[in-house]
């Protein structure tokens, strides 16, 4: 299973954005450090909260010190900008990374954005699906061809640059309602999935890739789990009591923010509800985040595992909510305790412990507590 994060940003407007960048920058070096395998950074233009115009520039300046994670888009909102640059900045990305750079792609989710390029609702998804098609043309073919389109037409065109990947690098595609079409086109291009989670998205995740599957058979193409991420928000400490005593006081700053953008419904109990009856516990509850210690966290992985038949990788998105040494200290503890747990890297250790304590005559060895302790010591990243 794959590890990822999945960053918008989120930074409250008071901020000074060079020191917030420059965490953005750092949590990408963390990452790297405690073998997490992904990192997707989002683009927005407006709305003061979500601050990355450009999530190429961030990536590229990351790769400097990041040597082994993937970096990628999460997402290029393809209708706003023409195909042939986003193509070829991705492929310089990929070379600028030795192979490494993953282009996430969307129709933009942020209203504000879409008022700013003044960008029709009903127009976003036509748009971005043509400009997909175009995008994987440009990377997949060595040859110029044309292109007369609704929204764009050009003659002769290809890229002088193509991917470091052969026969192209990766290309991911966003979901959190469940599109159809936009999980027909994962499975016939054989694209990254990343879905959302939450109790008020109406989607069937399991039903979901069924959709993925049958488009990649009629492509001629088998869908691959490994390609299917789920992303939520995780924050660990050692006791459910001290996680929740750190963030709750933080949880209302996000809900008010995209309240604001028309994204209430996300947060309701019920339709409709007034954002006066929201708490930090209603509005974690909805939104599906866990929030307590890695082994809640194991255990709502593997739930979400038996619910879809298998999922390949968890992306962690990123909130501001606590001081950058909270937050380092929750990364640690997925790192240290959650994924191995999926990877099966620490199997054999467990089983050589259990061994020994089973071959000691009765009393040899004292009991284990039963709860179980998490060491908060920073391990020095």
């Amino acid at each position: 299973m794959k590890f990822s994060f999945f960053m918008m940003p989120i930074h409250h407007p008071t901020e000074n954005p060079a020191l917030a960048f420059q965490r953005d920058i750092e949590m990408i070096h963390l990452a790297d450090a405690l073998d997490f395998d992904e990192f997707m950074i989002g683009e927005h233009h407006s709305g003061g909260w979500e601050t990355m115009p450009c999530p190429e520039m961030a990536l590229a300046m990351a790769a400097a010190k990041a040597h082994r994670i993937r970096l990628g888009t999460s997402v290029v909102n393809l209708p706003f900008h023409h195909p042939f640059h986003v193509a070829e900045r991705i492929a310089f990305l990929d070379h600028l990374t030795r192979g490494r750079a993953i282009l996430g792609v969307g129709p933009s989710n942020l209203s504000t954005d879409k008022r700013l390029f003044n960008t029709p609702q009903d127009k976003l998804y036509p748009m971005m699906f043509e400009a997909l098609e175009i995008i994987i043309k440009l990377l997949e073919t060595a040859d110029p061809f044309d292109h007369d389109g609704a929204f764009w037409s050009f003659r002769d065109l290809r890229l002088q640059l193509r991917s470091y990947q052969a026969p192209r690098l990766p290309i991911a595609i966003a979901s959190s309602t469940g599109s159809p079409q936009i999980l027909e086109m994962a499975g016939r291009h054989d694209m990254i999935l990343m879905s959302g989670v939450g109790k008020n998205r109406p989607t069937n995740h399991a039903d979901n890739w069924t959709i993925v599957e049958r488009a990649a058979a009629k492509a001629g193409k088998t869908a691959r789990r490994e390609n299917w991420r789920i992303a939520n928000y995780f924050y660990l400490a050692e006791t459910r009591e001290e996680a929740w005593a750190d963030v709750s006081a933080s949880i209302m700053r996000d809900a008010e923010y995209f309240s604001a953008i028309g994204l209430k419904m996300i947060y309701e109990a019920y339709p409709g509800q007034p954002y006066s009856e929201f708490t930090p516990r209603s509005c974690a509850d909805r939104r599906d985040w866990v929030i307590g210690t890695p082994d809640d966290a194991i255990a709502w992985i593997e739930q979400k595992n038996r619910e879809t038949g298998g999922i390949g990788g968890i992306m962690l998105t990123t909130h501001e909510w606590v001081e950058p040494v909270k937050m380092r200290r929750s990364i640690e503890l997925f790192a240290r305790y959650v994924m191995p747990h999926f990877r099966g890297h620490n199997a054999t250790f467990q089983d050589e412990w259990r061994r020994i304590k089973a071959a000691q005559p009765s009393g040899g060895v004292a009991p284990a507590d039963p709860a179980r302790k998490f060491n908060l010591v920073s391990p020095g990243w």
